[in-house]
């Protein structure tokens, strides 16, 4: 199996270690995920699937702790719609798709995260452009998307797979807490570890 490994910084690359699946540093936000990912898909291909890996903010209700594996069981773009004076339409709703899927809701392929060790969480992860770093802001991404974390990267690089007929995932590592920034809680160190795991099971996966 090749794999292709979409990240958002060097940092995260290093923290990852990964030498068995070709990992890509983006840049961070949708529109560098897409193209890169588009790009390293047609240049340096062929590939079996992409992922995007990387940290992740844990929204309330979740109960994440920094250093837990969330695997995405879809990935939904937060932001695109239609605000109204009776709330959120998203793309399905104003019948303009974005892709060949519901609304903004971007699927993703078990099968490329299924030999991951546990524990883990699975659940949907929220692609935002704007992170909470208020109480009202991680509730409604939340309520709008039913995601149990948000980053900022991982529907683009899933969707830019699926345009070119290949499966996408994402997985993420929590490093903080979202809602009010001044009492959010974040351990960088512990997500890199738990990044570094990742890895390593990554290379023991595609080993040959």
């Amino acid at each position: 199996m090749r794999l292709l490994i979409v990240v958002a910084t060097v940092k995260e690359a290093e923290a990852l270690g990964c030498t068995k699946a070709h990992v890509v540093v983006s840049g961070i936000g949708r529109t560098n995920a897409a193209a890169a990912t588009t790009a390293a898909l047609l240049e340096q291909g062929p590939y079996d699937g992409a992922l995007s890996v990387g940290i992740a903010g844990a929204l309330p209700d979740a109960m994440l702790q920094a250093g837990d594996v969330v695997v995405a069981t879809e990935c939904v773009y937060m932001e695109e719609g239609l605000a109204t004076p009776d709330g959120f339409v998203d793309m399905q709703g104003m019948g303009f798709p974005l892709g060949d899927f519901d609304g903004n809701r971007v699927p993703t392929e078990p099968a490329l995260t299924k030999f991951l060790p546990g524990p883990l969480h699975r659940g949907v992860i929220a692609t935002v452009a704007t992170c909470s770093g208020t109480d009202a802001l991680a509730v409604e991404v939340e309520r709008r998307t039913g995601a149990i974390a948000e980053a900022m990267e991982g529907a683009a690089v899933v969707h830019a797979a699926l345009r070119l007929g290949l499966p996408g995932g994402e997985v993420r590592v929590i490093s903080n807490s979202t809602g009010d920034r001044a009492k959010q809680q974040w351990d960088i160190a512990r997500a890199f570890a738990a990044l570094h795991t990742l890895g390593a099971r990554f290379d023991q996966l595609l080993q040959g």
